[in-house]
């Protein structure tokens, strides 16, 4: 199937390759741009016609999505070198996609409101293997209008698309959902040290966990790669430091507790630091395996 609605996904890294990928594969035709040649290289394989520049890549698009890695990006992009919101059309629809800050998102929706551009905050949950399988969740708040306008192709890349509200509550929810997971890595780390010291065997704990009432779908995906001992990143500890320096913030602007965010930050900067930090954010287990004094299991 082929359909004369023309898309622009800027920004084609992990996530934003495999999901503008798979728009292109429903028949959309699909503009992008990314700074990489590399990222352009492989858009250009997956059907994706690649541009240099971004007013190009954007021309005739009423429908423009965004995957960014923080907020540096997001408003160098927006507002300043890039000044992405002053190629576009009055009318478009700007869906970005990238977990970043409710105050840098509050600034591009005061300016795509100026020019007339519709925004919707609409960070996903899940990893390149989902976004590749077209299984991401969005989290997503703007106009409700311009979502059904948008939903067709965001369909072709995410399972379901949650809609949160007129602002940024889809920035609240991926935080919020950032939080849980990071939790989670520090919860499964601490679980394994104690089934360690009371031998347990490595797989046996795992398979344990992963069908035990707390075997989540994230703590069943990291299954088989913790029993390799595999740590090849596909959300890496530095960007879930990133992430719960974003949480913390926005946590504590709100009056919010969050001591185990605080915690968890701390558990990652360690991992940094012994040069864990392009690691798989699993690799949180060990910190506490370092802490409980017990060695490294070697990989399979």
């Amino acid at each position: 199937m082929t359909t004369t609605t023309k898309v622009a996904w800027i920004g084609l890294g992990k996530l934003g390759l495999p999901m503008a990928t798979r728009i292109a594969a429903a028949g959309y035709p699909v503009q992008g741009f990314d700074l990489s040649a590399e990222r352009t290289a492989l858009a250009e394989q997956s059907g994706i016609t690649a541009h240099d520049d971004l007013a190009s890549a954007v021309e005739g698009c009423g429908l423009v999505f965004v995957s960014i890695p923080d907020d540096r990006a997001l408003l160098g992009l927006m507002l300043e070198s890039g000044q992405l919101l002053a190629k576009l059309a009055s009318g478009s629809v700007l869906v970005e996609t990238s977990t970043v800050s409710i105050e840098a998102s509050a600034r591009v929706a005061a300016a795509a409101e100026e020019r007339g551009i519709a925004y919707l905050r609409s960070p996903v949950s899940g990893n390149p293997v989902a976004a590749e399988s077209g299984t991401l969740s969005a989290m997503v708040s703007g106009p409700r209008e311009a979502l059904e306008d948008a939903v067709p192709v965001m369909a072709t890349f995410t399972k379901a698309q949650y809609w949160l509200g007129d602002e940024e509550q889809a920035r609240y929810a991926k935080l919020a959902i950032n939080l849980m997971i990071a939790v989670s890595a520090g919860m499964m780390g601490e679980a394994l040290a104690m089934a360690r010291k009371g031998n347990i065997g490595w797989e046996a704990m795992l398979d344990l966990m992963a069908d035990s009432a707390v075997g989540s779908p994230m703590v069943k995906y990291k299954t088989q790669p913790l029993k390799e001992r595999d740590f090849t990143s596909t959300f890496s500890a530095a960007q879930m430091a990133k992430d719960l320096d974003l949480i913390l913030g926005c946590a504590h602007g709100d009056g919010v507790a969050v001591p185990l965010a605080a915690q968890m930050r701390e558990a990652y900067s360690s991992l940094i630091g012994t040069g864990h930090g392009e690691d798989d954010y699993i690799a949180a287990i060990h910190h506490t395996e370092r802490l409980s004094g017990l060695p490294a299991i070697e990989r399979k």
